[in-house]
């Protein structure tokens, strides 16, 4: 049964999918940082095994990392906006699941990328979801975390012109570490920056690449 909190987030971004895709898709052409990152995951998992972006949107994310050889598929929790991704990015593997109990098998994957994807998580959940990351992995499997920085929670009561119900979280990056830790990875990096002026929302961004400890099951 699907518990009041994912079930609130499939509902926003469904009504979402249409305006967040219009204005999302491209962003990575604006945001020579956040290529950066994914380039350098991409380097260390390209050919090694499967990875899954997880919350992956309308698929820009993935797309760029299929783009560069890595063997990708996307998951999110809102089916229609797994619809608009596999209408933007035909052929790619796009499927609807929650990140909360992800149908993966254990440590079947060898890298996750999650950008964005704990926004609407309070902090109670934080170390459910990188739990299911931790067991989705292989031994020493990496991820990379990218998640607005800060210490608040926003209600908004709409994005582009659709009325929202869900909290959206910014945490501090040593929180965000701790409950790595926690679920059992490795802290490798830390990376932050400003906002890109009329690219984004003004949040300050933050990254971090993990890597699952080996001997941990």
């Amino acid at each position: 049964m699907t518990d009041w909190l994912v079930r609130t987030i499939r509902q926003n971004y469904d009504r979402l999918a249409r305006e967040y895709t219009l204005h999302l898709f491209d962003e990575l052409r604006h945001k020579p940082f956040d290529r950066e990152l994914l380039t350098r995951f991409a380097d260390r998992t390209r050919h090694r095994g499967v990875v899954c972006d997880l919350g992956c949107g309308p698929g820009h994310v993935t797309r760029f990392l299929n783009d560069l050889e890595v063997s990708v598929f996307g998951v999110d929790v809102s089916p229609n906006m797994v619809a608009e991704a596999r209408r933007l990015n035909p052929g790619l593997d796009f499927r609807a699941g929650d990140m909360l109990v992800l149908d993966l098998p254990p440590r079947s994957l060898v890298g996750i990328v999650a950008f964005y994807s704990i926004v609407n998580l309070p902090r109670d959940r934080l170390g459910r979801a990188f739990s299911e990351m931790f067991r989705a992995l292989e031994p020493a499997g990496l991820a990379l975390i990218a998640f607005h920085a800060g210490d608040e929670t926003i209600h908004p009561d709409e994005l582009w012109g659709v009325p929202v119900t869900m909290d959206f979280c910014l945490y501090p990056p040593a929180v965000i570490c701790q409950e790595l830790e926690a679920a059992g990875f490795a802290v490798e990096e830390v990376a932050e920056r400003e906002p890109y002026p009329d690219v984004e929302y003004q949040s300050r961004r933050a990254y971090i690449f993990v890597r699952k400890r080996a001997l941990r099951e």
